[in-house]
């Protein structure tokens, strides 16, 4: 059996927008997201510019309690994740969430929770590193943060590659199983630097 994959909603935090109207605004018009580094100190760097989301709040997303538990990655994922969901008019509860799935694409994951925690551990000793570290960190994270939030129970996965195309095939293949009826996968990658 052949299925096919239809796109209902999209959400979208980019350097160019941080939703899908104001970044495809900027696409037509030609402006770029490239800009001078400001969440590191571009002196010390031979690149001076990079990709940033500017203005990005994820209180307006994620409740205050757990925006603190998500390195920045993940707080990008839920955030496009729930504009995705409000565009499609989807209804996530007891009668589907079973079958829907969150297949989430990153190239590192939390490398600025790994940033933050490796200088507390080098300055302050390795006791001070927080008891979230690793799940802040690891790529498959945000997936498990957009499941958790939206209240998905069907598969959860992650591919880390920096090529969103393998992600593309890998999410078509799991669509030939009969067991998944909808299935969110999002393209978070993404550079902390």
């Amino acid at each position: 059996m052949n299925r096919r994959v239809v796109v209902t909603g999209m959400g979208a935090v980019t350097p160019l927008g941080n939703d899908v109207a104001s970044t495809w605004e900027n696409v037509i018009a030609g402006r770029s997201g490239i800009d001078i580094v400001t969440r590191v100190n571009p002196d010390d760097f031979n690149a001076k510019v990079a990709g940033e989301v500017k203005n990005f709040d994820p209180l307006d997303f994620i409740d205050r309690k757990e925006v603190k538990r998500m390195d920045r990655f993940a707080q990008y994922a839920v955030a496009a994740a729930r504009m995705a969901v409000d565009d499609a008019n989807l209804t996530i509860d007891d009668s589907n969430a079973d079958r829907i799935g969150v297949w989430i694409g990153s190239g590192i994951g939390g490398m600025e929770t790994y940033e933050q925690q490796l200088r507390t551990a080098i300055e302050k000793g390795y006791r001070r590193v927080s008891p979230f570290f690793v799940p802040m960190m690891i790529p498959d994270m945000a997936s498990g943060q957009v499941s958790i939030q939206l209240g998905a129970k069907g598969i959860n996965s992650c591919t880390v590659t920096a090529c969103a195309n393998v992600q593309t095939r890998s999410v078509m293949r799991l669509k030939s199983f009969s067991a998944v009826t909808m299935m969110r996968f999002f393209a978070a990658a993404q550079r902390h630097r």
